[in-house]
């Protein structure tokens, strides 16, 4: 997927990826700040703001002034909160273009923040708090970078926060937090689908000519430093076990992060990968098993999960162990590898079928990655992976003192699935 780059005056970028027989248009801020940028007492507070964005501005006084606006011309808008990026976007009409930048380009520039809302926000921010907890297949994810990175570090951190936290948060807090991170040159208007490129472009310069400036936002470095293996439980009651086997991985544009996504792949994308043959097809220890990567500038996390039977965890985490040793002795087959790679080209591609997508897509590229790559670069960096890279990065990640397992179930029992964390 091609793309432009344009720069305003003050820093801010804009990001046009037109689409011929798009009957949408996307138009997304998104800047390059979330939960990774925050102190331990202000953790939370990237995704707080996100929800008070939505509350107010000038122009449109009340959260149903905003919300009434998308509604009237049928469009769809939300926001996300990440660990490095968080974003703001209205999906529409073609048509209706200048009533989804309206909105987006307001409250991104002009939120109240009002004192009132702030009160009302804490509670539904609780509650989605909440609603996760009650979701262990989702909260162990959160639990999972807590074993890998630690409580200490941001990376560690849960993006929603602890609820003590949201608790706290005054007025002042969260618009020093928003005037601190939300300035032009770490921010970019990314728009997506059927539009004019002269009526964007002039569009930005006008409304976003006097945005905030100042210094990009800064954060914790993290040093990877583990000389053993960790078990993390969170005892709960749970009908099904989750389970996540991490590694620390590597970080962005690294030599070795294509072909640690193409080791997700063999092990755990798909119907017919590695896990889920061994796991569920001939064995009916679990429904889902999966793997990935996830990366940031100076590392990465990859990770295998699964839900299985709570008197089956064992049995999987020492299945899922035997697969990737298996991937470290013994190198993929050309069929295995070149099917690994279609998976990994053909997946990317169809995320990227909506205007949505691709207006996260650009702007996730060219702010956090900080390297604005085409879907044609990246299908040659994918073919380019050899076995033995493959092989040599297998070996690499999967090394006894490198292993983390964070399980959510009813097992107290840490010393017990600790000895069986050997590769």
């Amino acid at each position: 997927m091609k793309f432009e780059t344009h720069t305003l005056s003050n820093g801010m970028k804009v990001l046009l990826a037109p689409t011929k027989g798009s009957e949408s248009v996307t138009v997304m801020i998104m800047t390059a700040t979330g939960s990774r940028y925050e102190t331990k007492k202000e953790n939370g507070m990237a995704h707080f703001l996100e929800h008070m964005l939505f509350k107010g501005t000038k122009k449109r006084k009340t959260p149903m002034a905003i919300s009434g606006e998308i509604d009237g011309v049928g469009g769809q808008f939300n926001a996300f909160t990440a660990k490095d990026h968080t974003a703001y976007y209205a999906k529409v009409d073609a048509r209706h273009f200048d009533v989804a930048f309206g909105v987006i380009s307001d409250i991104f520039l002009n939120p109240q923040l009002p004192a009132a809302e702030l009160e009302k926000e804490r509670g539904a921010v609780i509650e989605e708090i909440n609603m996760y907890e009650d979701m262990p297949m989702r909260s162990v994810f959160v639990e999972a970078d807590t074993t890998l990175f630690g409580a200490n570090h941001p990376l560690g951190r849960t993006i929603l926060g602890p609820k003590k936290n949201i608790q706290s948060f005054t007025r002042k807090e969260v618009l020093e937090y928003f005037q601190r991170n939300y300035v032009a040159t770490n921010s970019a208007l990314c728009i997506a689908g059927s539009f004019s490129k002269k009526k964007v472009l002039e569009a930005a310069q006008k409304t976003f000519k006097k945005m905030r400036e100042g210094d990009l936002p800064t954060h914790r470095m993290y040093e990877h430093n583990q000389e053993a293996p960790r078990v993390h439980l969170k005892t709960k009651q749970t009908d099904q076990t989750h389970c996540v086997l991490s590694v620390p991985a590597f970080p962005i544009a690294h030599k070795d992060e294509i072909a640690a996504e193409i080791v997700a792949v063999i092990l755990g994308g798909g119907m017919s990968s590695r896990l889920f043959t061994e796991v569920r097809e001939r064995r009916g220890l679990a429904y889902y098993v999966k793997a990935d990567c996830d990366v940031y500038k100076e590392t990465g996390h990859f990770y295998m999960r699964a839900g299985v039977s709570n008197k089956n965890l064992e049995k999987t985490v020492q299945l899922i162990l035997k697969e990737t040793k298996k991937l470290t002795m013994v190198k993929a087959t050309p069929a295995e590898l070149r099917k690994a790679k279609e998976y990994l080209k053909g997946t990317t591609a169809l995320s990227l079928e909506t205007t949505d997508a691709q207006a996260d897509y650009i702007g996730y590229t060219t702010l956090v990655r900080g390297n604005p790559e085409s879907l044609e670069e990246f299908y040659k960096k994918v073919d380019a992976v050899s076995a033995e890279h493959v092989c040599a990065v297998a070996q690499d990640m999967f090394t006894t003192n490198k292993l983390n397992l964070t399980v959510i179930g009813p097992h107290k029992n840490e010393k017990k699935l600790l000895k069986l964390l050997k590769i």
